[in-house]
């Protein structure tokens, strides 16, 4: 399991997309200059506790995007539930990206401010490519299994 390529892959996939939980996605910059903070549950003032804004939805897509890749690496035996789940975490992280961009939006709209992404806002993007990379090569497995199979 670990010596395969595919599990280094979604191991490296997750791990990034775990670390959007530490790290902050954008920074909003109200027109009275106060400094939001958008993170992974939702939007926060700058240096005070507690949130202004909730967002449940990213919330809950993010924490099955982590499990995800964790779920498909011990699928190993099954080869094609590996890759159909991979396909639709791939799908789940592209609209994880498009939610967040929804919600920074809409709170830039009723902020009148200015958003400015940070280096978390990449990791699905990331992610989404090493996904893809281990579809790759959890086909190629399958293949040459399937090519054993023809030999017998």
């Amino acid at each position: 399991m670990v010596q395969r390529i595919q599990t280094v892959y979604l191991l490296v996939a997750t791990i990034l997309v775990g670390s959007i939980f530490a790290y902050p996605i954008a920074e909003l910059l109200s027109s009275e200059g106060q400094v939001f903070i958008f993170n992974f549950n939702g939007l926060s003032i700058e240096k005070e506790a507690g949130l202004y804004s909730l967002t449940i939805p990213p919330i809950i897509l993010l924490g099955i995007i982590t499990l995800i890749p964790l779920v498909s690496m011990f699928l190993y035996k099954k080869r094609i539930i590996q890759m159909r789940l991979n396909s639709f975490n791939i799908i789940l992280m592209l609209g994880y990206v498009g939610l967040n961009y929804y919600y920074m939006q809409t709170f830039s709209k009723q902020l009148d401010g200015i958003v400015s992404y940070q280096i978390a806002t990449i990791f699905p993007f990331i992610a989404a490519v090493l996904t893809y990379l281990a579809i790759r090569a959890i086909g190629k497995d399958e293949a040459l299994i399937r090519s054993m199979d023809r030999i017998r």
